[in-house]
């Protein structure tokens, strides 16, 4: 078969990864170079780096592996961590700039399936845009991951953020969605809602994911909560409607409790329920109201993130 003239360009997101990065760099190049020989994708395919700030050794390593393997790895290093989505965003608007007909993002512990890029490009040459991974199954998370990513995608549901359950972001996106992408400039753009939100042509693989083989996940569980909020009030202001009808009802509920009380008193000729009743209300809508000033805080401090209109990562070094 002629070699296809498709550039793949596969990014790789990583914090503290020395363990790792050697031997996922390794794999991937032998997956590229498996697909570029079945005439699938172009020579000039590569691999980039996102190194996000990390402490250990993962930056002189993805040097060590430019050096030897040339323009086949490339990478930036940020003056510091940044989190993981800034990352992505990085390594997708990098690898525009170099150049690619489209890009897979790919975790660095390579706990998803590396062999299902070949079908992401399979699936692109069909015509999708957008291919996303969709997990089997999630054995490999614990117990309270597990439940509570279930229930996150469940919300994002609800709340009108048609995600699929068990999506990811190993992904292909093609340069047409990278156009689109380079137009927003919102500080806190949730990846998973963004190229969902697009409406380009989109494909689904199904794959599994394996045990991490060395080193620990970097996502614990505030920066897993931190994930969901930004979710949430990036493309949703559902809650904030949530909130007016609960004040709604409050005030309506409010109403009723004072014609009991007045039915109580002039009618009846009994004294209005006693002090407990009165001290579980007043806990209640007090929870209630700290519980909304929290929810619309989410909001102004997206609004407050935007307006200072500050650069969402800085490359200290880049190697391409």
């Amino acid at each position: 078969m002629s070699e296809n003239k498709t550039t793949l360009a596969i990014i790789i997101p990583c914090y503290n990864e020395e363990l790792v990065v050697k031997s996922t760099v390794e794999r991937l190049l032998e997956v590229l170079n498996d697909i570029i020989s079945k005439g699938k994708i172009s020579s000039d395919s590569y691999i980039y780096l996102v190194d996000d700030g990390s402490k250990d050794k993962t930056w002189e390593i993805i040097e060590e592996l430019h050096a030897k393997y040339g323009s086949k790895v490339r990478g930036t290093k940020f003056i510091r961590n940044y989190g993981n989505q800034k990352a992505l965003i990085a390594g997708l608007l990098g690898v525009k700039e170099i150049g690619c007909d489209c890009v897979v993002s790919i975790d660095a512990d390579l706990q998803q399936d590396e062999n299902a890029i070949e079908i992401f490009v399979d699936e692109f040459h069909k015509g999708a845009e957008i291919v996303s991974g969709i997990r089997n199954d999630r054995k490999t998370d614990s117990f309270f991951k597990k439940y509570t990513a279930l229930c996150f995608y469940k919300l994002m549901n609800i709340l009108g953020v048609k995600i699929p359950p068990n999506h990811s972001d190993f992904r292909l996106v093609s340069k047409k969605a990278l156009d689109i992408l380079e137009k927003y400039s919102e500080e806190g753009l949730f990846l998973r809602g963004f190229f969902h939100e697009l409406g380009l042509k989109t494909a689904y693989v199904h794959f599994d994911v394996k045990p991490r083989a060395l080193g620990n996940s970097k996502y614990n569980f505030f920066s897993l909560t931190s994930l969901a909020l930004n979710g949430i009030t990036a493309f949703s202001i559902v809650p904030l409607r949530i909130i007016a009808a609960v004040g709604v009802l409050t005030v309506l509920g409010s109403f009723l409790l004072a014609l009991e009380v007045l039915f109580e008193k002039y009618i009846l000729h009994s004294a209005p329920s006693g002090w407990a009743t009165l001290v579980i209300l007043l806990a209640f809508f007090g929870g209630l109201q700290i519980f909304c000033l929290g929810i619309i805080g989410e909001y102004m401090g997206q609004i407050f993130n935007e307006v200072k209109s500050r650069p969402r990562y800085i490359k200290e070094k880049e190697i391409v």
